[in-house]
């Protein structure tokens, strides 16, 4: 039998109506593959029996004419989605053993379409970090290498485990949550589709939070056809978060046909610094090209506020981590360290629950919020915010999208950056301007480095129009005709 790993979502969905073969069979596979790649790390529980019992439910369905739209496709759940009596840790010590009696929307609305869950998804520890070697549960590992050499190389983070069960064919899509562009950057490091979706489209609700203004959930995929089906599913108000936007949403799938002829697509000059990676400029005038080769103009834009991003977003996401933490002191679920008192057992709790990166950004959270640095810090930092949003109001006023690289560098090795946290922070400097903006984003894997590793580019658009994001993202796949880590896909 052909590998059923080598599928595509929309590939196997047609398969599966045709009875070619079983969800169980296609589920199975998967198991498999998990299985036989356990040292890529991609998973920190594995939930290989409830997947085929789900499987065999999305075969009956199947069988009597009742297909639901993601009926018997095996997919990945990150690790910060709550699911209900399955572990879920947020990559963290502190929440060992913890069991939700409850389903995260998102998820449920996945398996409400009849996707198949075939465990939770490594990441970094309650999502900081943009290397995956922050998790209480070991990094994970990228399944690219560098072209002649054998060193690990890391996934991206933080939906790192993502990225890596996606990309290696070990789950055909999977959820990944983006606060400052962990959805984005990881699919770059690791050759596949990545999607954030505008602020406040995909619920919140039962997903464990690091920065509530800032947190999205979105599809990683290997095409963006399947990102679309994904998102589709994915989508959705919901009353239980107050964030979540009463809106209709386009079918995405159905955009995907439409193409650029006509469109304006802008160019951030300032999205091009002194000293920009050779190759990640080649790549990103390419995409250009590709852009303008079906049929759309491309101009050069300003984006003046740019460069305060990154300050801003390490002010912004701390103090918001900070407040969202306070809620773990191991009296109610999770772990707890016995103290002398209920103080001391808060503090040897969460000594003993958080890591490094954790630490720090709770730090560096309850700084800027403490009283004499609020203004200094937090409510300035607000007030760039707003001006960031605005450049990109401005910029949508002249163009229908934007094209930018979406990493600085392709992946690195293992510790390359580990002891210089500002290095590592340099790696969201493309991605976090939307995050602040609340925009959609994607990335499109689209080259090769000399080394043969992945490259990505990222499209954004305005809020609430993913059906032009989707449309600029499949021209641009089917130009690059990026081969995939297994070949074609």
């Amino acid at each position: 039998m052909t590998d059923l790993t080598r599928f595509t979502i929309a590939s196997a969905r047609e398969h599966l109506r045709k009875k070619d073969f079983t969800a169980l069979e296609l589920t199975d596979a998967h198991i498999a593959a998990m299985e036989s790649n356990r040292h890529l790390n991609a998973f920190i529980t594995e939930t290989a029996d409830l997947a085929r019992e789900r499987a065999k439910e999305s075969d009956f369905r199947i069988k009597n004419g009742d297909a639901l739209p993601l009926d018997g496709i095996p997919l990945g759940i990150k690790d910060l989605f709550c699911t209900e009596g399955v572990q879920t840790t947020a990559g963290s010590h502190i929440l060992k053993g913890f069991r939700p009696n409850y389903e995260s929307t998102v998820s449920q609305k996945l398996r409400d379409a009849g996707s198949v869950m075939l465990g939770k998804l490594n990441l970094d520890e309650f999502a900081m970090g943009s290397s995956n070697m922050t998790s209480y549960y070991g990094d994970v590992i990228n399944p690219w290498k560098a072209r002649g050499h054998s060193a690990d190389l890391v996934p991206g983070g933080s939906s790192g485990g993502s990225a890596a069960s996606v990309a290696a064919h070990l789950a055909m899509g999977a959820t990944g949550t983006d606060t400052g562009g962990s959805i984005r950057q990881p699919a770059a490091f690791c050759g596949i589709v990545g999607v954030k979706p505008t602020y406040g489209r995909c619920s919140r609700w039962g997903v464990v939070a690091f920065a509530s203004s800032l947190d999205q959930a979105g599809p990683m995929t290997r095409t963006v056809r399947d990102a679309a089906i994904m998102l589709n599913a994915m989508v959705g108000f919901d009353p239980k978060d107050s964030t979540s936007a009463n809106l209709p949403m386009p079918d995405v799938e159905a955009a995907l046909t439409k193409g650029v002829k006509g469109m304006k697509i802008g160019l951030p000059k300032e999205y091009r610094p002194a000293g920009l990676n050779a190759e990640v400029g080649m790549l990103w005038d390419k995409g250009a090209q590709w852009l303008r080769d079906a049929g759309a103009e491309v101009i050069e834009i300003d984006l003046p506020h740019t460069k305060y991003a990154l300050p801003t977003y390490y002010i912004v996401a701390p103090a918001e981590a900070s407040s969202n933490l306070a809620r773990y002191d191991g009296v109610r679920y999770g772990l707890r360290v016995p103290g002398k008192s209920l103080d001391d057992m808060y503090a040897k709790t969460r000594a003993e629950g958080f890591g490094k990166e954790v630490k720090r950004r709770i730090l560096i959270g309850t700084y800027v919020l403490s009283a004499g640095y609020y203004d200094a810090y937090y409510l300035k930092a607000q007030k760039v915010r707003a001006l960031i949003a605005q450049d990109f109001e401005k910029a949508f006023g002249k163009v229908d999208a934007i094209l930018t690289p979406t990493a600085p560098t392709a992946a690195f090795g293992l510790n390359d950056k580990i002891d210089d946290p500002v290095a590592m922070y340099l790696n969201d400097v493309f991605t976090v301007p939307a995050s602040l903006a609340g925009i959609p984003g994607a990335s499109v894997p689209a080259g090769l480095t000399a080394h043969g590793l992945p490259l990505g580019l990222q499209v954004l658009t305005k809020r609430w129009d993913e059906e032009t994001l989707f449309r600029v993202c499949q021209v641009l796949e089917d130009s690059a005709k990026f081969p995939g880590l297994k070949g074609e896909r």
